[in-house]
C-alpha cells in the first residue's frame, strides 16, 4: 500500500481510504452484519490502509460507536476522517446543516465520545453552511485544533472561492469531493485552485452508488431510486457505459470497479479515493485496484470509451445538487 500525501502540512493517508457509510444503512444493522463490519475494518487496517472516514450523522451516529468498537487496541494504527453539521430529524431525513461554532464544537465531544478517543485526524464540515460565514466555522475548528482535539482540518464539496477564504484562516489540508470517470466537474477549477493552494482530494463516491460496480443490472430499490442516474432513460444509457468498460477491464484481467479506481488513483498522487464497502470480500477486491498501472494508451482508450460528461442524469437529486459548491 502506497502512502500519498494531502495537504503541505504532514496529512498522509495510505492510496486509498476505506468509507464507512454503508455499514450502517437500515439493512445493516443485525448482529451478524456488525461482526462483518468490524472485521472488514480490521481487514483494512491489516492490509494497510490508515485512513476510515466516517460522519457523526452516519447511522444518527451508529457508525461511530461501530468504529470505536472495531478500533479498540488498534487507535494508534489508525486515521478518522470526520464530517459533522449535517442535520437530520428522528426519521433520518436531511433537513440542513449547520457549521455554527457552538455547534462544531459539541458535534466535535460527541464525535470524540461515540468515536472512543481524545482525538481526531481530520475534521470538517460535510457540507458548507451558507448561512454562517466560513472563516467562522474553520475558525471554530481552528480552534480545537490548538486544544490538541483535531490534527488536520478540510472541506467538503466546497467552492473553489470557498476554499480559498477557508486557506487564509487555517490550512486546510483536504478537500472531500465526488470524483469518478462519471463525475469530473472538479478538473473545470477545483482541481486547479486544490493544487495551487496545496489541498489534497479525497474522492468519494468513485464507483457512482454502485453504477461503475458493473454489478447493478435493474434499478435499485433503496434510496438511490431517487437519484437521477437511475432513473429509467439514464440507466440505460450509463449501463451501456458500463459494458465499454467492461471489455477494458477485461483486457486486463481486472474488474470494473478496480479499473475504474485505479483510472481514479492515476489522476495525482494528492488524491486518494475513499472506497465504500462492509464485507471484506468486496475490500479485497478493491484493494486489488492499487496494483493496476494504467498505461497512457489505456488511459486514452478509457477517455474514449467514457468522454468526460458521458454519464446521464445528475449526480444528486435536484435538492442535493443544491447544497453543492458552497
Amino acid at each position: 500500500m502506497q502512502i500519498r500525501r494531502l495537504g503541505r502540512h504532514g496529512f498522509t493517508s495510505s492510496s486509498i481510504a476505506l468509507g464507512c457509510m454503508s455499514m450502517s444503512d437500515p439493512s445493516g444493522l443485525s448482529e451478524s452484519a456488525e461482526r462483518e463490519s468490524i472485521a472488514t475494518i480490521h481487514h483494512a487496517i491489516d492490509s494497510g490502509i490508515t485512513l476510515l472516514d466516517t460522519g457523526d450523522f452516519y447511522g444518527m451516529g451508529h457508525n461511530e460507536m461501530l468504529i470505536g468498537e472495531a478500533l479498540k487496541g488498534r487507535r494508534g494504527k489508525i486515521q478518522l476522517s470526520v464530517k459533522f453539521g449535517a442535520l437530520r430529524d428522528h426519521r433520518g431525513m436531511f433537513i440542513g446543516f449547520d457549521g455554527r461554532p457552538a455547534f462544531v464544537k459539541a458535534s466535535l465531544a460527541y464525535s470524540l465520545q461515540r468515536l472512543r478517543t481524545d482525538y481526531i485526524d481530520f475534521y470538517f464540515p460535510s457540507r458548507v453552511d451558507r448561512t454562517v460565514p466560513i472563516e467562522d466555522t474553520i475558525g471554530a475548528v481552528s480552534d480545537l485544533v490548538r486544544e490538541g482535539k483535531v490534527r488536520y482540518i478540510g472541506l467538503s464539496e466546497a467552492s473553489a472561492q470557498t476554499l480559498r477564504r477557508a486557506s487564509a484562516v487555517h490550512p486546510i489540508s483536504a478537500l472531500e469531493i465526488e470524483y469518478s470517470l462519471w463525475s469530473r466537474e472538479i478538473e473545470e477549477t477545483i482541481l486547479p485552485t486544490t493544487r495551487e493552494l496545496g489541498i489534497g482530494i479525497l474522492a468519494y463516491s468513485v464507483l457512482s452508488r454502485g453504477l461503475l460496480t458493473g454489478a447493478i443490472t435493474e434499478r435499485p430499490t433503496d434510496f438511490r431510486a431517487g437519484f437521477p442516474r437511475f432513473q429509467p432513460e439514464n440507466m440505460k444509457a450509463n449501463l451501456e457505459l458500463v459494458a465499454k468498460l467492461k471489455q477494458i477491464a477485461g483486457r486486463r484481467n481486472a474488474t470494473v470497479p478496480q479499473l475504474a479506481i485505479a483510472w481514479v488513483l492515476a489522476q495525482g498522487n494528492d488524491i486518494v479515493p475513499v472506497i465504500g464497502t462492509k464485507t471484506r470480500a468486496r475490500l479485497t477486491e478493491n484493494l486489488a485496484a492499487t496494483e493496476i498501472r494504467l498505461t497512457p494508451s489505456e488511459l486514452g482508450e478509457i477517455e474514449t470509451a467514457i468522454p468526460k460528461n458521458a454519464a446521464a442524469g445528475a449526480r444528486y437529486p435536484e435538492h442535493g445538487m443544491a447544497s453543492l459548491n458552497g
